[in-house]
């Protein structure tokens, strides 16, 4: 195991401060943790379009892997849900991922937003408007959305096996899972794509219908609108250059709004990417890419060094989202599947990562940093900022410091909030954190779902070690360690 030292490790904010000076990181640091009463940025409305969320706490889309085999929610996903509105977060980002058609599914219990399922969102809203009324007169306002998506590379909508629908051949992408870079019938074709955006259309009309006040719609992560951004080598009018790669995601955004003009759009997007990594039980290694040089297949990537990101095109993009009429961006990068480090940075890794190749606050770092450029480039457009969940015990000292600073306009809380659902409404009531409720990114909610099981925190909520699947876990965690 590598020797980085664990924020739990470090006693003080001057000792987190000390530790990224020595990693030769700038990041905000503040002493105490404000309360709203004190005036904390955080508790600040946030205005998106139309909509006005009572604080600049966003919780991500999370996928639970634990709906019922139709899409509709199990009292596991109700509960999640219910945990989002009891958070005291001013904005819910879409819930968890939503499924516009049957084979879009990442797994087979994902939630779907289909006909059959429309019961099933309005419960979803319903729970989470529970959740949140429990709050009572401490209850900020909160606006909330519907996620869509379709999973395309990442399908898995019947069983563990892959049944992946792509934008374009990736060499690096393909190898590493096991897709025959000469059968074409898994590439989706101009016609099956249209029909694909029909379904994103239905779909925002159901979310609209069981209450939802906005849609995103889902671009990161390796997922199929995310592939796209990418597709220089895709013909035709949905690849090349980035008007044609963009296509796909605006014709949606378009087709949308002209439909259903009172339902806000957002969009969830990996602003920048990074090689596929090699699994493995050591130190991550990107997959050999030098023969690829100069890369072309990656989104917010430089060219030569394709470990390094440029968002020149990322900006381009975001400048196309605003006039398209999206009220509000969250950012992310890279894809849990292939270069997780990137994407959620974390000192333990899941059972199909490799060990942290850089101390994780440099992972930290980079896309706080990454999204501090992006909003000072498109500064009309409103931005929520990710990573932040390694930075633990000092996350409120840091989100704070950064939304004051005018880097992000809000901070979004993912994993943490399985551990810790409450995290936000303790920092803007009460000025303090409870430690054993944190988030210390042992991975067992990426891990179990890997395997088929469903996604939840192992380690902290008593309520996932209550279940069977807690020893499955660990009996998991010990082969893992042992081969």
């Amino acid at each position: 195991m590598n020797s980085y030292t664990k924020v739990a490790q470090l006693k003080s904010t001057a000792a987190l401060r000390e530790r990224l000076t020595e990693l030769g990181l700038e990041l905000p640091v503040e002493e105490q943790i404000e309360t709203a009463a004190a005036g904390s940025p955080l508790a600040k409305p946030l205005t998106m379009g139309p909509l006005v969320a009572g604080n600049r706490w966003c919780i991500h889309p999370m996928e639970g892997w634990d709906a019922n085999r139709d899409g509709s929610p199990s009292e596991h996903t109700l509960r999640r849900w219910r945990h989002f509105g009891l958070s005291g977060a001013g904005l819910i980002w879409g819930g968890e991922a939503a499924a516009v058609q049957p084979d879009g599914r990442a797994n087979p219990n994902q939630t779907m937003a289909i006909e059959s399922n429309r019961a099933g969102l309005r419960a979803l809203w319903d729970e989470l408007q529970k959740g949140h009324a429990a709050l009572g007169d401490d209850a900020p306002q909160m606006v909330a959305g519907l996620q869509l998506t379709h999973s395309g590379r990442f399908c898995r909508p019947n069983d563990k096996r892959l049944e992946p629908r792509i934008a374009y051949h990736h060499p690096l992408l393909d190898a590493k899972f096991g897709i025959d870079p000469a059968n074409q019938a898994v590439v989706w074709t101009d016609d099956d794509l249209e029909r694909l955006i029909d379904r994103y259309v239905v779909a925002a009309h159901l979310a609209r219908d069981a209450g939802f006040q906005f849609v995103d719609v889902k671009a990161c992560h390796g997922y199929l609108l995310h592939e796209f951004l990418s597709a220089r080598t895709r013909p035709g009018r949905f690849g090349g250059d980035l008007a044609g790669r963009a296509r796909v995601l605006l014709t949606i955004i378009g087709r949308i709004r002209a439909e259903l003009p009172d339902l806000p759009v957002v969009v969830r997007l990996s602003a920048f990417d990074s090689l596929p990594y090699q699994t493995s039980r050591e130190i991550g290694q990107p997959m050999n890419y030098q023969q690829l040089l100069p890369y072309g297949f990656g989104f917010g990537v430089s060219e030569h060094d394709p470990l390094q990101y440029d968002l020149r095109e990322p900006i381009e993009l975001l400048q196309m989202l605003h006039a398209a009429g999206v009220c509000a961006v969250n950012l992310s990068c890279g894809s849990p599947y292939y270069n997780p480090h990137i994407q959620r940075p974390a000192i333990f890794p899941p059972s199909d990562g490799y060990l942290p190749p850089e101390d994780p606050l440099v992972g930290c770092v980079r896309q706080i940093q990454a999204h501090r450029q992006l909003k000072a480039a498109v500064q009309a457009l409103p931005m929520v900022g990710t990573a932040y969940s390694y930075l633990q015990d000092y996350l409120p000292h840091v989100a704070q410091a950064v939304v004051r600073a005018g880097w992000i306009d809000a901070v979004g809380l993912g994993r943490v909030v399985l551990s810790y659902p409450q995290l936000p409404h303790d920092v803007l009531t009460k000025g303090k954190l409870e430690r054993k409720k944190i988030c210390r990114t042992f991975s067992d909610c990426t891990t179990a779902p890997r395997h088929g099981l469903v996604s939840g925190c192992y380690p902290l909520d008593p309520y996932y070690k209550a279940l069977p699947e807690f020893a499955q876990v660990q009996e998991l965690k010990k082969a893992i360690a042992g081969g």
